[in-house]
């Protein structure tokens, strides 16, 4: 198992953010490695990190301002070579459509609930570090 995962939060709101730290703990399920964060406010942010490399994860909120995590979700997934999966924060269940147009690899609704945030990052690490593997 490797060291730790890297999680892309990206939201213009740090509560936002926060409730993303605070439901993945350092640490979203035993069998995957710790998690560091790496937080972006704006959509140029978001894409020079991922330019850089290292990210295992990507957790995009739908409800940014002005570029939503849902069009930034599409865009990455039509723009990054090896795109990094997509955990997308929803404002309400009816957007689950638009999770699906985005291209997400899981959605979730805010205000982010703990143990099914957890779920879904725990989820998406696996499948990614079984790639990377």
């Amino acid at each position: 198992m490797q060291s730790s995962a890297t999680v892309l939060v990206y939201s213009d709101d740090a509560n936002t953010r926060a409730q993303v730290r605070l439901a993945a703990g350092r640490r979203p399920a035993s069998d995957v490695p710790p998690v560091e964060f790496l937080e972006c406010a704006t959509l140029p942010a978001v894409l020079k990190e991922l330019d850089r490399g290292g990210i295992d994860v990507c957790v995009l909120d739908g409800e940014a301002v002005p570029a939503g995590g849902m069009g930034v979700c599409r865009q990455l997934k039509d723009e990054v070579f090896q795109c990094p999966p997509v955990l997308l924060l929803m404002g309400r269940p009816q957007d689950a459509w638009l999770a699906t147009w985005s291209r997400a690899d899981a959605a979730v609704t805010l205000p982010v609930e703990p143990v099914e945030f957890a779920d879904a990052l725990a989820s998406l690490l696996r499948k990614r570090l079984a790639v990377g593997a």
